[in-house]
């Protein structure tokens, strides 16, 4: 299972936390406790931080979202040969994709486009089929958050593919 697709909850465990202090907007409570929260996936060393909101379990819930998101992008797991994952399959009507950026699952879709994009090389056309969606929502999956969209266009580049725009 990608660490990207590990329910929220059972991801903490695998997670060192750190609190520190960071300046910016929010007062004497921002600036005195330690609300800022540092969170290093133990596995990957992949880290993430929050510390805009004045409260520490905002700043957790924040870091955690970005870690997720972080881990999708920047881990590759193989794909088997048993095709999209029952999560990918409960997100798809038809050939359609249907999940918002800021649905739980969305990390965990993005690291399995990815790795199906790998495993073809970073095809659009053949890793949209193995997953059953068409190649515009596959497209359209990535258009939807800006990190995402620049990962793709980098591993395209890195196989020698042109962008998409």
């Amino acid at each position: 299972m990608h660490p990207a697709a590990i329910p929220p909850a059972e991801l903490l465990k695998q997670v060192a936390e750190t609190r520190t202090k960071r300046s910016g907007p929010g007062g004497q409570h921002r600036n005195k406790t330690e609300t800022a929260v540092v969170l290093v996936h133990e596995p990957t060393g992949i880290s993430a931080e929050a510390s805009e909101r004045r409260s520490q379990a905002e700043n957790r819930s924040v870091a955690l979202g970005r870690l997720r998101m972080k881990l999708a992008l920047e881990q590759r797991s193989p794909v088997g040969a048993a095709g999209p994952s029952a999560l990918w399959r409960s997100r798809t009507q038809g050939r359609r994709l249907v999940v918002s950026p800021d649905h739980v699952a969305f990390p965990a879709l993005v690291a399995e486009a990815l790795d199906h994009l790998q495993a073809s090389q970073f095809e659009l056309g053949p890793a949209a089929e193995r997953l059953g969606v068409s190649t515009s929502q596959l497209v359209r999956l990535f258009k939807k958050f800006p990190a995402a969209w620049a990962a793709l266009n980098r591993h395209r580049a890195s196989a020698g593919l042109p962008a998409v725009k």
